[in-house]
């Protein structure tokens, strides 16, 4: 199978994760992509370790993040390797990195200068809060575009302190963004011939995963959001749109009307709650009747009541009980990657498919410099 980025080449300055999770994206779709990192000890994402676990060096998640690529060391502070690197970026079609704002003009690699090296090159970045403005130098960093953004008001209950993703949902859609940024570009180039310079960062990407919740405060007099005071799950969103308590677990209950929902559980007591309004503005009312009832009884007893009378809903899964269920299992999502001298990593596939093909990968991120030798011999025969 030809994949669609069969072809094209990218060459990947950035580190740690939403600049690598784009070239992650690019290489699954079938890109060539080639990190360029320091010398000996690459770059910083190596050592970010999750739960310090680390495989054949590498902190196990870089593993995952830079699977199928390959490393070029290269120190920018030395002109022969910055002459490699400039050869490099004339025959590439996409560079991406994350450095804070002008690092890369300082060593002569900054968007304009390398449109002259290449005019059909597409130029990538990612930055913390933008490249002007007063936030500019701050910190690029998950946790911090979570806070700063607000989005750690949306989760938990009004109880609650502010209540940040547990995973690196910035960065991730940060760097989800980027990839459609580059792949809009790429199309533009295939009918023009012109390369472009794309621009994300952390924080547009983390106002814009809350454009639900932030055009409703634009428009509603600017109210703040209100998170419910029980089974808390989205603040715009009345009840029964919750998280509930079960005798052996977690229910978890989306849209639906007070009458269907009160008939598929034989529960008394919704029936007071006709206004339009009341859903949301007595909601935790609402939420704390349909929450004793529930409790009285194990979660697969009311998805047996509620499923088949097309009330939507859910158990609460872990991971171990997720990874049982052949709905799971059906997706054949997980898979193997590994490099040549280490133990295997088990990690998950892209979740695109294309033509119906699933796309896996069995190489984990490259050593340091692994394929130094070999680019540098294809650039001495082009």
């Amino acid at each position: 199978m030809t994949l669609p980025l069969d072809g094209i080449v990218v060459l990947e300055f950035a580190q740690y994760m939403a600049g690598p999770w784009a070239g992650l994206r690019l290489s699954d779709l079938g890109a060539r992509v080639i990190k360029v990192e320091r010398p000996g000890v690459g770059e910083a994402g190596r050592a970010l370790a999750t739960k310090n676990m680390r495989v054949d060096g590498d902190s196990l998640v870089f593993h995952t993040a830079n699977r199928g690529k390959e490393s070029f060391a290269a120190n920018l502070k030395d002109p022969d390797a910055l002459e490699e690197i400039r050869r490099l970026i004339a025959s590439a079609d996409v560079l991406t990195h994350n450095f804070r704002p002008g690092v890369m003009e300082r060593i002569g690699l900054g968007p304009d200068a390398v449109a002259e090296l290449n005019p059909r090159l597409i130029y990538a970045t990612v930055t913390g809060y933008g490249t002007d403005g007063p936030w500019r130098d701050k910190p690029g960093q998950d946790l911090l575009a979570q806070s700063a953004s607000g989005l750690a008001f949306l989760s938990g209950t009004d109880a609650d302190a502010p209540v940040p993703f547990g995973l690196a949902v910035s960065d991730a859609i940060c760097g989800a963004h980027l990839a459609q940024g580059i792949l809009a570009a790429l199309v533009r180039r295939g009918k023009t011939g012109r390369g472009g310079h794309v621009e994300v960062n952390l924080l547009e990407s983390s106002l814009d995963l809350q454009f639900e919740g932030l055009t409703t405060f634009l428009n509603d007099g600017r109210q703040l959001p209100m998170r419910a005071g029980v089974a808390g799950a989205h603040p715009y969103q009345g009840a029964p749109y919750g998280v509930y308590a079960t005798a052996d677990g977690y229910l978890a209950l989306a849209m639906g009307t007070l009458s269907a929902l009160a008939e598929a559980l034989s529960l008394t007591g919704l029936e007071v709650f006709g206004e339009p309004g009341d859903t949301f503005d007595r909601g935790d009312e609402i939420r704390t009747i349909i929450g004793s009832h529930v409790s009285t009884h194990p979660t697969q007893y009311w998805l047996d009541l509620l499923e088949p009378r097309g009330v939507w809903c859910a158990k609460v899964m872990t991971y171990d009980e997720l990874r049982a269920e052949p709905g799971y299992q059906a997706l054949q999502i997980e898979q193997t990657v590994s490099r040549e001298g280490a133990p295997a990593v088990r990690t998950l596939r892209c979740p695109i498919r294309i033509d119906g093909a699933r796309l896996y990968a069995t190489e984990a991120a490259p050593r340091v410099g692994a394929h130094t030798d070999l680019i540098r011999e294809e650039m001495q025969s082009a």
